[in-house]
């Protein structure tokens, strides 16, 4: 191992498939062995400390053996390989071919950066459907290198705070999405140029519709961009698409959104971990007159009485890469933060789920009082009219307000530029296309 591989190692810090322990110790060493083993394996780095602080240890032949019988007793019995950095002794363990494993003290599977407890029926559940469980671990064996997008990897690399010192075929190694066999699937869908070339199901779909019955749609999109693009692309699409009340109060200014960012931001990250990609289709994300709905293929792999305790992602190297970014910083926690964040914003919150589909709608922000009174108060009958459209019918154009209203363009213009001085609406979108109104919603407060 090269030292650059080996500080990239510690840089990232452990994960799905590293874990580092500072010092032997029996009891846990099992535990962690059997995790890997019913996972898709990984690598112990001894001497290591949780921070990634390098302390070392000494490497006996004794040492190796103690290691050796740990893997031996546990049931079914598995087989380590070692290498060594230094003073440092790596433990690989591999995923293993005769699952559930378990140890004396019970069955533990490898979940992000830990290793949880399950019982056996829990872990043979994960197992029964292997296939599935790592259609992002699988290797794309038809790939042609000239379509690895240099951009996508290099903003990764950015992102995910990682150095780009080493050969870009190590770095990949490193991140799991190299094999000797060739680049995983994961590995298309974050840095190929066009991923659906080679994965059908790689698309996400957003669509902006002007009712909450999915007939009359305003806007749609359908991109191609990459796991980090479709998510960024499926974000701003939303936030677009999200009208803000601004409050004054005591000199400080607070803003209420219809939707709470976070919470959407959580579910278009959910549905792309947990997306069943072996089925075709797209993640779909919808704005609807006074929802957002996410859905995606694949409904949940345990039982409905974990939901929102226990998590386990369907795609493992898809959730490992995604951790290192801002977008998947706590693993296994989503859920009760979607429902936290609509909480907080005054925001209902659903989640719908069978065995083959799960959807999460989000309900638009319930008024309490006094935060979206005094906006049509004053106004005339004309302008009332028009702000009474863009309240109910967030992304409206110009034209669509002059049809409704049966006035000519020229006065809507007119009329909505005054909305816009008294700071009571303002554009969305682009000007060249026209863009569309959304309400900007000021407090009696604000001077």
């Amino acid at each position: 191992m090269k030292i650059e591989e080996f500080n990239l190692v510690l840089k990232e810090g452990e994960g799905q498939y590293i874990e580092f322990k500072e010092s032997f110790d029996n009891k846990n060493f099992s535990k962690e062995i059997v995790a890997f083993a019913n996972a898709g394996g990984g690598k112990i780095y001894l001497g290591v400390n949780d921070k990634g602080k390098v302390n070392g240890i000494e490497i006996t032949n004794k040492l190796k053996s103690q290691i050796q019988d740990l893997a031996r007793n546990c049931d079914p019995d598995l087989k380590l390989d070692f290498e060594k950095f230094d003073n440092v002794l790596i433990i690989i363990v591999k995923e293993g071919l005769n699952k559930p494993y378990s140890c004396s003290s019970g069955f533990y599977l490898r979940i992000g950066p830990n290793s949880q407890k399950l019982n056996r029926d829990e872990i043979l559940n994960l197992a029964v459907d292997g296939g599935k469980i790592k259609f992002d671990e699988q290797i794309c064996e038809n790939f042609d290198w000239k379509d690895f997008d240099e951009d996508k990897f290099n903003y990764y690399l950015k992102i995910a705070n990682l150095s780009n010192n080493l050969e870009k075929k190590e770095i990949l190694r490193n991140l799991n999405v190299l094999t000797d066999r060739g680049i995983t699937n994961a590995g298309i869908l974050f840095f190929s140029k066009k991923p659906h070339k080679y994965i059908g199901s790689s698309k996400v779909r957003c669509v902006h519709f002007n009712d909450d019955i999915r007939v009359d749609i305003l806007d749609k999109k359908e991109v191609d961009k990459g796991i980090i693009g479709n998510i960024e692309f499926a974000i701003n699409y939303l936030d677009e698409r999200n009208s803000t009340e601004f409050v004054i109060r005591n000199a400080k200014r607070k803003e209420f959104p219809d939707y709470p960012k976070d919470a959407y931001r959580e579910a278009i990250v959910n549905s792309i971990v947990h997306r069943d990609y072996f089925k075709p289709g797209e993640v779909a994300v919808e704005k609807l007159k006074n929802s957002i709905i996410i859905n995606n293929s694949g409904g949940l792999i345990f039982d409905k009485e974990k939901f929102g305790v226990f998590s386990f992602p369907r795609n493992r190297l898809i959730a490992e890469l995604l951790s290192k970014t801002v977008y998947m910083e706590k693993i296994g926690t989503g859920i009760n933060r979607i429902r936290n964040f609509c909480k907080e914003n005054n925001n209902e919150v659903k989640f719908d789920f069978d065995e083959f589909c799960f959807f999460v709608m989000i309900g638009r922000k319930k008024k309490s009082g006094g935060l979206s009174g005094g906006l049509s108060g004053g106004l005339s009958g004309g302008l009332n009219g028009v702000l009474e459209l863009v309240k109910s019918n967030s992304g409206i154009r110009a034209n669509q307000i002059s049809e409704k209203l049966n006035r000519p363009i020229d006065t809507i213009d007119k009329q909505i530029k005054k909305l816009i001085d008294k700071k009571i609406i303002e554009r969305r979108g682009s000007k060249k296309t026209g863009g569309y109104w959304v309400v900007k919603r000021v407090s009696k407060n604000e001077d």
